[in-house]
């Protein structure tokens, strides 16, 4: 039963926003009582909390699955985007934001766990591309991945890209392009464009 709420949480969250769904909202979905969820939970925080967590391990643990593929660096940055894109469902209602505004602490905790694995991640990719001869080999590559970070995060600010005017799977595709221009060499431009004729 802990499983199904947090599946049916999730999903409700990501379509609607974490303050927009209430509890009624969810329990009525699922078919059980307020009781029985907090049971499991014994708030909404609780839930979010447990939710945030959840998804963070499971695109995680996506993540290493796709970095232990050893693929192309190039390839791997736009197929890593893809699993995201589809386990986060486009982020239609933008629960980052959501998650900022009304759980801050639980927003900097999962932000800061982010950070770590995903510094980790780039800067990997930035030594594979280099070693490829892909990327340029004269990078920093602790200040690219801190950019990177931030720009990934940025882009989910509906207030500077209103979701009404941008989806996010364009702005991750345009974000990749902008990341992946300044730092390939023209071998790895041909590889780019090869992926942009691929996510047009």
């Amino acid at each position: 039963m802990e499983d199904k709420i947090l599946e049916k949480s999730l999903e409700l969250f990501l379509t609607f926003g974490f303050k927009s769904v209430t509890i009624d909202e969810i329990t009525n979905s699922i078919g059980i009582s307020k009781k029985t969820l907090y049971k499991y939970f014994s708030n909404k925080t609780q839930l979010v909390k447990s939710v945030t967590n959840r998804v963070f391990k499971d695109i995680s643990c996506g993540i290493d699955e796709i970095c232990a593929l050893e693929m192309n660096p190039i390839d791997e940055l736009f197929f890593i985007k893809k699993f995201v894109m589809e386990h986060l469902k486009d982020e239609k209602s933008s629960p980052q934001y959501q998650l900022q505004k009304y759980y801050p602490k639980i927003f900097l905790s999962l932000k800061q766990k982010q950070f770590e694995v995903m510094q980790g991640c780039v800067i990997d990719n930035l030594k594979n591309g280099v070693a490829l001869g892909l990327y340029r080999n004269n990078l920093n590559y602790e200040f690219i991945s801190r950019i990177y970070f931030n720009g990934v995060n940025s882009i989910k600010d509906k207030d500077i890209f209103p979701l009404e005017n941008y989806s996010m799977v364009t702005l991750m595709n345009l974000y990749l392009e902008y990341h992946l221009r300044g730092i390939c060499t023209p071998k790895g431009l041909k590889q780019l464009e090869n992926q942009l004729k691929i996510n047009q």
